[in-house]
């Protein structure tokens, strides 16, 4: 199965679209898809709030408060929020504001990192390759930082003039931040601390980013900024916008809204995660819904295994009465699955269970 070099249609970019009085019918979801207002019982509630300062201080009780606040968000929710967690909140802001500046340059720059599906680097606003699917009201830019052999100063934009610079310092960073928490999470899985690190190729690891922009929406009741999904990768750092929520995460047959603390980071667990912990961490569905009123801009790092190493459950978390739930399968098989199909709820890694 090889990814097509091109689009099937003609790309439309969504930011062109803004000023129409209705939305196209490209962009209209099926009646069941469609954003709903919040049942109420969901409206109050959001994900877990987490202070990642326990992790390094000396008190080895606080450590272990803050690993089992960890331990509880990835088994109950597999989404959580993260404050004190050693990125500069202003390094935050600038990676955010260069890219909403990239966003707002004129149409002919932007269409000079016009994407493929061959790799999808650079400027894009379609994710999947059906002729004829129902598309999602955004655009984005996505681009590799790891391994070092992917990564391409230009196919990053020239403008603004700082945009580079504060990108290569910002993923540096989550890299960092990334390697923390996945420590976390198999001191908290029963497993060698490296363990996770390792599985994913210890230093020899994937990242890259995918940043998001929503265009304004003139019947945003009708379509989704991006459609249900989880993700395929090892482990998701979002930096939302500050001033617009969006994001909705499954809970239950609910919905919840997630409401951004300042300066944290929103931390989603992967499908790859999903099946190294045979299921004890899952990822949840999750989906952005858009406005008629203001725009959205997000930038969501995505950390990830070697792309040919095999993944599979920990044998250490297989026994008896708890069989493998998952096929060994490399990640590059697994990505190439999803990019061809695009964004389907959890049906992706349901799919691959295990008969039992």
């Amino acid at each position: 199965m090889d990814c097509p070099r091109d689009w099937p249609e003609p790309i439309v970019r969504v930011q062109s679209l803004t000023a129409l009085p209705a939305i196209p019918d490209r962009y209209i979801k099926p009646p069941q898809d469609r954003p709903a207002t919040d049942t109420p019982e969901l409206t109050n509630i959001n994900i877990p709030l987490i202070n990642l300062s326990g992790l390094y201080a000396g008190d080895s009780g606080l450590r272990a408060t803050t690993l089992a606040q960890i331990s509880e968000a990835c088994r109950e929710w597999g989404f959580f929020q993260v404050v004190d967690h050693g990125v500069s909140p202003g390094l935050m802001d600038q990676a955010r504001d260069v890219w909403r500046e990239f966003f707002h340059l004129p149409m002919e720059i932007k269409q000079g990192y016009a994407n493929s599906p061959k790799t999808y680097e650079g400027y894009g606003s379609r994710l999947g390759v059906q002729k004829g699917a129902i598309l999602d009201w955004s655009d984005y830019y996505f681009l590799h930082y790891l391994p070092g052999t992917l990564k391409d100063h230009k196919k990053w934009p020239e403008m603004p003039p700082s945009l580079r610079s504060v990108v290569e310092e910002y993923m540096d960073q989550l890299v960092k931040l990334s390697g923390r928490l996945m420590k976390a999470f198999s001191i908290n899985l029963g497993l060698e601390e490296e363990y996770l690190q390792n599985a994913f190729g210890g230093e020899d690891i994937g990242a890259c980013m995918r940043i998001n922009f929503y265009p304004k929406c003139p019947q945003p009741d009708l379509t989704l900024g991006l459609s249900s999904h989880s993700d395929p990768g090892g482990l998701t750092l979002l930096l939302p916008d500050e001033h617009v929520a969006g994001l909705q995460v499954r809970r239950n047959n609910g919905w919840i809204t997630v409401k951004p603390a300042p300066h944290a980071f929103i931390v989603n667990i992967g499908d790859q995660i999903q099946v190294l912990s045979n299921a004890i961490y899952k990822s949840v569905e999750h989906r952005v819904i858009v406005n008629s009123g203001k725009e959205r801009t997000s930038l969501a790092f995505f950390y990830n295994p070697k792309s040919d190493l095999l993944i599979q459950p920990a044998k250490e978390l297989v026994t008896p009465e708890a069989p493998a739930l998952y096929p060994a399968m490399t990640f590059d098989e697994y990505r190439l699955f999803i990019r061809t199909r695009g964004p389907q709820g959890k049906s992706q890694v349901d799919s691959l269970k295990s008969p039992r």
